[in-house]
């Protein structure tokens, strides 16, 4: 009897479209797992019993029922919640595109057995992106938690000890500058105006593409930035007047093309095609809102000298972005958000945050202790910073927590006994272990991709590092547990 028919007889609740595990396993599943079970790397062995947690699967299996309102009743039957999840893990831990994911577990029978996908057929890389949307930040939290109490339940983090550090993570734009910020802008909404004119045909205001005018002065403003020699001011302000002006055109334009949709001047007799308008409208609008904003803050930096703008974008496809400065020679500029990443022993990473607005480090070290008490059950005995998490009222309130050794150094401190205490051995074997901070945030970026966020939006943002963070638990678990099972 098929689903459909079974759904119809079983009344109201149907039958469950989505599976937490595969039901039934193919002969091709069993034989895959014969023939690749000594080939998995050691930390696969025990991630693998992580991630069969029912706890994990669950919050998963229901994040994937909310996608519409009838996912449980209505449709083909879907990928199990286990496989979803452990795809998607397998994404970051390898730093995969979704395109090459597809690809490699297709070919590799080590991938299918880890996966879940075992003899069946791969999803593609569009499903598995739909997956990523639906498996959101609220649902990696969980699952994320839930690996923290398993590390501690297997003795892999005790909660004895503490270290935090900050990082960025760059959002996925090029280097903004004043004029490519404004071609883009202009880019965007002739686009978009575009697609309505092939909607509506020559309804209403006609589409005058100045598009190629902005390039042409985005190259000359960069050719005389680029040029050896003092710079020309006043050649560049003349070439941004030109610029803001053929820009403020653009916009106007695009005000007209959405205030005629509004009225119905520019519209569809096709239902489908007129919803299309009202989203490309929408588009429109967000995308003015936007342009207007760095018009102004160009104008404020290029004639007015004022680099401090309130509120400045530095991608108008990704407006939450912040400039953010770490003293970095190499790097002196980065363009993302700041994430927080507190460890207890065994390079667990206890907590994790992504921060809408950049706060000061020595801000965050009070709720990192109070975020690891309620995790692990225990305040830590030490807790390591750098000198940016320290403040006297920090420390005070760190011992009143129950922390006995407070290891983070007073670089401003004159008093003789400050420093005697910051030269006694427990203080310079706290900072030692502190430094596998930096290694660990290097790991993260590198191996788990934490360098720069491939998905769009604050949202994109909390996902991408809740799923490397996970990764890289997942990981490290995988290696101490495989070396406490060695002879």
């Amino acid at each position: 009897m098929s689903c459909c028919v079974r759904s119809r007889i079983d009344g109201v609740r149907g039958v469950d479209m989505i599976e937490m595990r595969r039901a039934q396993l193919s002969f091709g599943d069993g034989l895959i797992a014969e023939e690749v079970s000594d080939l998995r790397e050691d930390w696969m062995r025990h991630a693998d019993r992580v991630l069969a947690d029912e706890q994990i699967v669950a919050a998963v299996y229901e994040a994937l029922a909310k996608r519409h309102p009838k996912s449980r009743s209505r449709g083909r039957r879907g990928i199990p919640a286990e496989t979803v999840l452990r795809l998607l893990i397998l994404k970051h831990i390898r730093n995969l595109s979704y395109e090459v994911l597809e690809r490699e577990v297709r070919a590799n029978l080590v991938y299918r057995d880890f996966a879940r996908v075992g003899g069946g057929k791969m999803p593609d890389a569009k499903t598995m992106g739909r997956w990523g949307l639906a498996v959101g930040p609220q649902v990696l939290r969980q699952v994320h938690d839930r690996i923290v109490k398993i590390a501690q339940d297997k003795s892999v983090v005790t909660g004895r000890r503490m270290r935090v550090d900050t990082t960025v993570v760059e959002s996925n734009i090029h280097y903004p500058t004043d004029s490519t910020l404004l071609g883009d802008g202009v880019r965007v909404l002739t686009r978009t105006m575009r697609k309505i004119t092939d909607i509506v045909g020559m309804a209403g205001t006609k589409l005058r593409n100045r598009s190629r005018s902005v390039k042409l002065r985005v190259l000359e403003i960069m050719r005389i930035t680029r040029a050896k020699g003092s710079l020309n001011r006043e050649r560049l302000q003349q070439r941004y007047r030109r610029l803001l002006d053929t820009t403020s055109r653009v916009v106007g334009q695009a005000k007209r093309f959405s205030e005629e949709i509004s009225d119905g001047i520019k519209r569809s007799a096709d239902v489908f095609q007129q919803i299309a308008l009202e989203g490309l409208r929408a588009q429109l609008d967000q995308m003015v809102s936007l342009v207007r904003q760095v018009m102004q803050q160009t104008r404020a930096r290029v004639f007015r000298g004022d680099t401090r703008f309130e509120g400045k974008i530095v991608s108008v496809f990704e407006p939450s972005a912040e400039v953010i400065r770490k003293g970095k020679s190499g790097k002196p500029n980065e363009f993302g958000k700041i994430v927080k990443l507190q460890e207890g022993e065994n390079q667990i990473i206890v907590d994790y945050e992504v921060y809408a607005r950049r706060p000061h480090d020595s801000d965050l070290l009070i709720p990192a202790i109070a975020a690891h008490q309620a995790k692990l059950g225990r305040a830590p005995w030490l807790v390591a910073a750098d000198a940016a998490f320290y403040s006297g009222r920090n420390e005070a309130a760190a011992k009143a927590m129950g922390v006995k050794r407070v290891c983070i150094p007073n670089r401003a401190s004159k008093s003789p006994e400050r420093k005697r205490e910051q030269k006694k051995r427990w203080f310079r074997n706290g900072q030692k272990w502190r430094t596998g901070c930096e290694g660990r945030i290097s790991v993260v970026k590198r191996r788990h991709g934490l360098d720069r966020c491939r998905y769009k939006s604050e949202v994109g943002m909390q996902r991408w590092v809740g799923l490397g963070v996970i990764s890289d638990n997942l990981v490290n678990i995988g290696r101490v547990m495989s070396r406490r099972v060695l002879p």
